[in-house]
């Protein structure tokens, strides 16, 4: 979700000494990554060749489309600059000799959508990281090598059908190993093997400690999730088996502006946009948006707790959201957590939110979400409404952090509407790539949410509202509903059939109510009509 355009930062960094290099491998064995008795004889430092990129691409193999340029760079001379394509990621891989059972350090700078570094072969745990950043950021990652592991291979990859991207002073630390290893292509570099796993942590520079998890792969998405459940049901929010979903902006970029009263009847759930991050790390606040309330002609908050007051007797729900493309939100460790559900409890009782809408686009640590969450629901009680909004990519797999927060919140989870848009192609539950904009898109990413570990009823399809709401991925009403119908029914589907019928699909969201309006209701009138009507 989109509050305003936000300009990048261009800050630059210093390339870290080889002599902090060492020290930083040397002092591995202080976190609880020992290195082993061969490693803390070996010679310990930086093993990527080249990892500067100041000498072109030597020591690397890429696929796809890749280069080197002068600039942008983190520092050197050179860096990587590679674009994805329709069916490749533009990976650049390099396999380095190490040590059996060694703790090693994996780094490095990147800029651009989606950018991901790992190492595969480890015979153990295959670290991933990865960020969505329009400026330079460091990754950071560990991993221990298996008993019998002579060599990794690293890899630095993009994602399909995104914009260029960008790389600089790959680092791996730790004692290099006999073997003379040569760069080989990866041969998972189309399409990312399951031992990469993105991780997004609550600070890019992964100085909040990320969980790990698996990489986009098609057989990661159709695989169902040991945490599937049969026996989990819905809570009782008294909301209708198919519901509307719609993001109400408190804020003006250009679309139409309204008051919560104003907004369309068809929607049964009302995201409020956005909360805002406090001093306090995992804290929110919420406050009217002064130049919004100028243009309604003086919305106050006893206006706005009216209209949730005048939704509720409607029989609507209202939710705040906390997040969206420029949310600096982080709820990284138990304190955090803490002041988090403190935090949203006192809104709630303030305004009268039904609940929290999860849509944190730079980063979310479902250990500690979830734990925030769990504390809010036990404060608020059964009718705690708890909705998410993730990209695509962070749904893709069941061992993305925010999939996880999903399966981890599943007993009080009302429904995840991912954003089908802004995202370029992606592969579906059955392993092929689909195109954003398209039914068969949809639908088989619901497949994998499913087949995930969800409940049907708690899968719902996020879409913009207009072509101006979104850079990419708008599809018409009717689409939307041929979608549902495919889901629940199996009919008017396109080329992708799922698997099994779904009639409890949860319904569909849109960005935003505000944009709806300013595309004649278009989408709560179709949409709305056509989810309130299914059996």
């Amino acid at each position: 979700m989109a509050r305003t355009l936000q300009q990048p930062s261009h800050r630059r960094r210093n390339k870290i000494p080889a002599v902090l290099a060492t020290a930083t491998a040397l002092a591995l064995a202080g976190t609880g990554l020992a290195l082993s008795a061969g490693g803390a004889n070996a010679a310990v430092g930086n093993l990527v060749n080249n990892g500067g990129f100041d000498s072109g691409l030597s020591g690397w193999n890429c696929v796809g489309t890749a280069g080197t340029v002068s600039t942008p760079v983190h520092s050197g001379t050179g860096a990587l600059s590679a674009t994805p394509g329709a069916g490749d990621t533009a990976e650049c891989t390099q396999t380095v000799s190490v040590l059996p059972n060694t703790a090693y350090s994996l780094n490095g700078w990147v800029q651009g959508q989606y950018v991901y570094l790992g190492a595969r072969g480890t015979g153990g745990t295959d670290p991933s990281t990865w960020s969505a950043q329009s400026a330079w950021n460091q990754l950071n990652t560990t991993f221990t090598t298996g008993a019998s592991t002579t060599s990794v291979t690293l890899y630095i990859h993009g994602w399909y059908g995104q914009p260029t991207y960008y790389a600089d002073d790959i680092q791996l630390i730790g004692p290099g190993g006999t073997a003379t290893p040569t760069p080989s292509a990866s041969a998972t570099s189309a399409s990312p093997s399951a031992s990469a796993s993105p991780t997004k942590s609550a600070s890019p520079s992964a100085s909040a400690s990320p969980s790990q998890s698996a990489s986009p792969s098609a057989s990661a998405s159709s695989s169902p999730s040991p945490s599937s459940s049969a026996t989990t049901t819905p809570p009782n929010t008294g909301l209708p088996k198919h519901v509307l979903t719609g993001y109400w902006q408190n804020f003006d970029n250009g679309s139409t502006v309204q008051k919560l009263r104003d907004v369309q009847s068809a929607y049964d759930i009302i995201a409020v946009s956005f909360a805002d991050a406090t001093t306090t790390q995992g804290a929110i606040s919420f406050t009217l948006d002064p130049a919004l309330a100028t243009k309604l002609g003086g919305y106050t908050d006893a206006d706005f707790k009216a209209d949730i007051a005048a939704k509720h007797a409607a029989g609507k729900k209202v939710v705040l959201s906390i997040g969206g493309q420029n949310g600096a939100i982080s709820v990284a460790s138990s304190a955090a957590a803490t002041a988090f559900s403190d935090s949203a409890y006192k809104l709630i009782q303030q305004y009268g939110f039904d609940g929290i809408d999860v849509d944190l686009e730079n980063g979310v640590n479902s250990t500690y979400m979830s734990q925030a969450l769990h504390t809010l629901q036990a404060k608020v009680g059964s009718g705690f409404i708890l909705t998410m909004a993730p990209e695509t990519i962070g749904m893709y797999s069941t061992a993305g952090a925010y999939f996880q927060l999903a399966l981890a919140t599943k007993d009080i989870l009302t429904v995840v509407n991912t954003q089908f848009y802004n995202s370029g192609g992606m592969n579906g539950c059955d392993g092929k790539v689909y195109t954003q904009g398209t039914i068969d898109f949809i639908t088989a990413q619901v497949c994998t949410h499913i087949q995930g570990g969800l409940r049907p009823d708690q899968v719902g399809i996020g879409v913009p509202a207009s072509t101006k709401a979104a850079g990419g991925g708008y599809v018409n009403s009717t689409v939307v509903n041929n979608a549902l119908d495919c889901l629940a029914t199996g009919n008017h589907c396109g080329s992708f059939v799922p698997p099994a019928k779904w009639p409890t699909i949860r319904g569909a969201m849109t960005w935003s109510t505000n944009w709806d309006a300013n595309n004649g209701n278009d989408f709560s009138n179709n949409v709305g009509a056509f989810a309130h009507a299914m059996q």
